[in-house]
């Protein structure tokens, strides 16, 4: 699995990471799912990159001309609730893709919430056969979600290649996902690597629960 953290180079994106880290930012609840949505929509970009192109006749009002146009069949798949606005951004991107959605959430298996488990229940997804998947997760903290979502997905077909993309990744996340693909084509695109997690298994420095950010506590 190849990874690519794109905070190693300078862009915009610092400024829409550094605003869903600010505590007082983060108190506007549209606010901070707009930059989550924009973040998608950058690292979307930066995916479209390295996908297959092929040459295609354009008519204009006033000639013809041949352009480089994306040849991939894309599916872009979240897991609920928290990917709601990344996966927004994903789809202004590529705006023919198809969509599929998973319900995977932590459920800590001891007393001192220390210890994590991830429950999924709902799954809603078209056969991924021949395609190019994109799972897309803001959180990447201990992993468990996003090797739950790869493994369900996969059961619907075999795709073409795989793309994983977080907002925010751990080490530990990381070596969870890379576990769960093993030698299959995937890349793992972070918009940042944090250093760690806290006991709770939230990351840290990080932003905090995205989901309630962007949509308010649950219970």
């Amino acid at each position: 699995m190849k990874t690519i953290n794109l905070s190693e180079q300078n862009s915009v994106m610092n400024s829409f990471l550094a605003e869903i880290r600010d505590v007082s930012y983060q108190q506007n609840r549209l606010l901070f799912r707009n930059n989550i949505e924009r973040i998608g929509e950058y690292m979307a970009f930066e995916i479209s990159k390295v996908l297959d192109y092929a040459q295609q006749r354009v008519v204009t009002p006033l000639g013809e001309l041949d352009i480089a146009l994306p040849q991939d069949d894309i599916l872009v798949a979240t897991v609920l609730r928290a990917g709601l606005p990344f996966h927004q951004g994903f789809l202004k991107v590529f705006d023919h893709a198809g969509s599929a959605f998973i319900s995977a959430f932590r459920m800590y298996t001891n007393r001192e919430h220390t210890e994590v488990g991830v429950h999924t229940e709902y799954i809603a997804a078209p056969s991924v056969e021949g395609k190019t998947l994109l799972i897309v997760d803001p959180m990447l903290a201990t992993g468990g979600s996003m090797a739950a979502a790869y493994e369900a997905f996969l059961k619907t077909g075999k795709p073409k290649s795989v793309h994983i993309a977080c907002v925010i990744g751990t080490k530990e996340g990381i070596d969870m996902v890379r576990e769960a693909v093993g030698d299959a084509d995937v890349t793992l695109w972070c918009a940042a690597i944090d250093s760690g997690m806290n006991a709770q298994k939230y990351i840290v420095p990080g932003f905090g629960d995205c989901g309630d950010l962007c949509y308010g506590e649950k219970l």
